[in-house]
């Protein structure tokens, strides 16, 4: 039996448990599958006080009615009008899901077009559903004096031994640990079990041992300046109030963001509530962290690289209120605190952010739904805001912040350009590191300073080809170039992760002229320890970066003066501050700054901009050299004069007249096979359904909004992963047209069993 959900978010049945319905018992369940319904079960008997909103179920679904684990967020006593399955079995024996997540679910499901079930299922971690971590134990409790029966068993020396201890500890204790601490055997407990003087029962306890998590010694509290005052006195009385408003916060790099997010996560802490943070995950730094936890109490953290059995139990310390303040990457703001007083979001403006597997969700978006299910305040800061937020913070959506001007009075680094066209050679040869910005270095590390280099590409060689044919080394299975990486002496597709040997032939015309050109990572670290000898050199990548514990052992190094010259990709960018580093390069500014994306412009602004900010945070200043190709271009030109309000006022413009967002919203449709010709057809296919559903007189201006559909066509990168990919792309000033449409079009058009497509609301990639 299928139950329709309901469109408004608020409808969910308040019900919690089984228990106070009357009659035959009905559970509303939704699977981790692509459909738009729940499906009715009858909740057997000897289950009605087990089952609970929030919990998971097994039950009979699909063709042959195999067991199929989903999700109850229904109760009721209504008879559904066709004959009903049961229930086979409750998986759990707490509430996993609280009403806020279920409601947050439900919205996310509704807007990003998919499954109830499959959200549920990607926003509850791995460690939780397979209660990774934890392990099964036998406890036991003393048999109160007035249970006990009137005529009682004689005990042994050992078995009132072992009684005695139990009742003088006044709790429940481990079996195991109750025969340790009385010197008995397990036999003798289990005697006393049988004579009923003690009781047994199963718990579930943790496993794992986690790592010091209690509060550091309390870190030194900053004096606000008159700017943090004045922004932080809203913010302060939103979350005193307890009431839903959102912040934007812009302010530049160094100009104390950070200490208004504690001021205000401490106030929170105070009136007993808790607060989630939000930061980018190459901003999950153990400094990061140990700066709330030396200000926060009680500190959890949840991020991708932690294993099931850490998320877990990480997950289980909120759940149970024993945590104050979580800290975490963008899956983080489904944690289940129980006293949400406050939603914190860093660098609000990282495409990090935007999930890119279903559920297609946006965690900055996901978090302002949260704060207003929940009634509470959320503060999002950046100091080069997206453009979406800037946008909403104009027309009212958001109360905007500003922080203008850093702490302390120090300026704002002087930033110059190199014209590479015009930068003469040495030894007859282009290097990546040009002669004006290596005369700068000089200078810098003579002093004994420090210096931090941008470049966004790893590997050694970004381009294989043969001089001879003009071959191209391409992975084989997705149309794009594989990169050398030296230190592993192989090439690599970034997509996929396929991998071979370096050719030493050309593998078309068998010519020993094979150029590995291009410019990664690896190959600058080559030249900067040849340019630079004696100085100690060290790269943050992705490649580099793999060991737990690494990125912190890099940065420690380079803090204390052991390394004078850190490189590496965008995550040497964000949330750094190192007083000592009194010069950044960005080594190629072009690089990302052409693709065929809209928002290309802005994120290379947003790069530059942050990795800018690391420098000129200490006494001695700082500079920054960018190193461009096109240092005309007005993104560059205004990232050098940290002008922000510029460049936003300027692509805004330029958004507003290709209709690209923030002025209407965007959808993005891929449809992949393996099979070329199976994907080409079924895009037709969509294409007329497209036609057809925007064409209705309703839906064509002047009377509607209307919807713009282009497409279909090749994705930039036609064939990824060995999926032939074609893809639409739709506009629209009506956030509610553009979903009516798709809802249309996605119930009336099924692809083929070879074919699959993806519907992405709010894309951020587009290739």
């Amino acid at each position: 039996m299928r139950a329709m959900l309901t469109d408004s978010l608020f409808e969910l049945d308040p019900a919690a448990t089984g228990s106070g319905l009357p009659g035959t018992l009905y559970a509303e369940i939704v699977f981790d599958r692509p459909l738009d319904q729940a499906y009715s079960y009858r909740v057997p008997d000897d289950q009605r006080e087990r089952i609970a909103i929030g919990k998971r179920v097994e039950a009979p679904f699909g063709r042959g009615d195999s067991g199929t684990v989903g999700y109850c967020v229904r109760l009721t006593d209504e008879k559904p009008t066709r004959t009903v399955k049961s229930i086979a079995r409750i998986l759990d024996d707490e509430v996993l899901l609280t009403d806020p997540i279920l409601r947050l679910t439900r919205w996310m499901a509704d807007y990003y077009l998919c499954g109830w079930g499959q959200v549920l299922q990607a926003v509850l971690p791995a460690g939780v559903r397979d209660k990774a971590g934890t392990r099964e134990v036998v406890f036991v409790e003393a048999v109160p004096e007035s249970e006990l029966p009137e005529t009682r068993w004689e005990l042994t020396t050992k078995q009132s031994a072992a009684l005695d201890k139990l009742r003088r500890e006044g709790e429940p204790m481990e079996q195991r640990r109750l025969a340790k601490l009385a010197q008995v055997s397990t036999g003798v407990i289990a005697a006393l079990i049988d004579k009923g003087y003690i009781r047994k029962f199963h718990e579930r306890v943790e496993r794992l041992e986690i790592p010091d998590d209690s509060p550091l010694p309390l870190q030194q509290r900053l004096e606000l300046n008159a700017e943090q005052a004045t922004v932080f006195k809203p913010v302060d009385l939103a979350v005193r109030e307890g009431t839903y408003k959102s912040f934007l916060l812009r302010g530049v790099t160094g100009s104390g963001k950070t200490e208004v997010y504690l001021r205000a996560i401490e106030e929170t802490i105070k009136l007993g509530r808790e607060a989630i943070v939000l930061v980018p995950e190459i901003s999950l730094t153990p400094q990061t962290i140990e700066r709330f936890r030396g200000r926060c109490g009680n500190v959890a953290v949840l991020h991708s690289h932690m294993t099931d059995s850490e998320r877990g139990a990480h997950w289980r310390r909120v759940a149970a209120g024993q945590v104050d303040v979580v800290v975490g990457a963008r899956s983080a703001i489904f944690a289940p605190t129980r006293k949400l007083g406050l939603i914190v979001i860093d660098e609000e403006h990282e495409s990090s952010f935007k999930q890119e597997s279903t559920p297609r969700y946006h965690a900055r978006d996901v978090a302002v739904m949260r704060a207003k299910i929940e009634n509470i305040p959320i503060l999002m800061g950046s100091a080069t805001p997206s453009l979406e937020s800037w946008h909403n913070a104009h027309k009212g959506n958001y109360t905007l912040l500003s922080l203008p001007n850093r702490v302390m009075e120090r300026p704002l680094p002087l930033v110059r350009t190199i014209d590479l066209r015009h930068e003469p050679k040495r030894g007859g040869i282009y290097h990546a590191i040009s002669p004006t910005l290596e005369d700068a270095m000089q200078r810098v590390l003579g002093k004994g300073e420090q210096v931090m280099l941008l470049l966004n590409r790893r590997g050694f060689s970004t381009h294989v080809h043969c001089a001879g044919c003009g071959y191209v080394a391409t992975c084989k299975h997705c149309d794009l170039a594989m990169t050398f990486h030296r230190a592993r002496n192989s090439l690599l597709c970034h997509y996929c992760g396929f991998e071979q040997e370096p050719y030493e032939k050309c593998p078309v015309c068998t010519q020993p002229a094979v150029r590995y050109q291009g410019l990664g990572t690896e190959k600058l670290q080559a030249e900067l320890l040849q340019k630079f000898p004696g100085k100690v050199v060290q790269r943050m990548d992705s490649d580099t970066m793999t060991r737990p514990g690494s990125h912190q052992k890099v940065l420690d190094a380079f803090r204390e003066g052991s390394v004078q010259i850190l490189l590496g990709t965008q995550m040497i960018a964000k949330g750094l501050d190192f007083p000592n580093v009194t010069l950044v390069g960005v080594i190629n500014a072009d690089v990302g700054l052409h693709l065929p994306d809209f928002r290309a412009t802005e994120r290379s602004f947003q790069l530059l901009a942050q990795v800018a900010g690391r420098t000129g945070r200490g006494p001695r200043g700082g500079q920054v050299m960018i190193q461009s190709y096109t240092p005309e271009h007005p993104c560059i030109l205004l990232a050098t004069k940290h002008d922000y309000l510029s460049f936003a006022r300027t692509e805004m413009e330029a958004r507003k007249a290709h209709r690209y967002p923030p002025f209407q919203r965007l959808a993005r449709v891929i449809i992949r096979s393996l099979r070329e010709e199976a994907v080409s057809a079924f895009a037709d296919q969509m294409a007329e359904a497209f036609t057809k559903s925007t064409t209705l007189p309703e839906r064509m201006p002047p009377r509607g909004a209307g919807v713009r559909v282009l497409g279909p066509a090749e994705c930039p990168v036609y064939r990824l992963n060995d999926y032939y990919r074609f893809h639409f792309q739709l506009q629209s000033a009506s956030p509610a047209l553009l979903h009516e449409v798709l809802r249309e079009v996605m119930a009336t058009v099924k692809p083929p069993h070879a074919v699959e497509y993806q519907v992405d609301i709010d894309p951020y990639n587009l290739m």
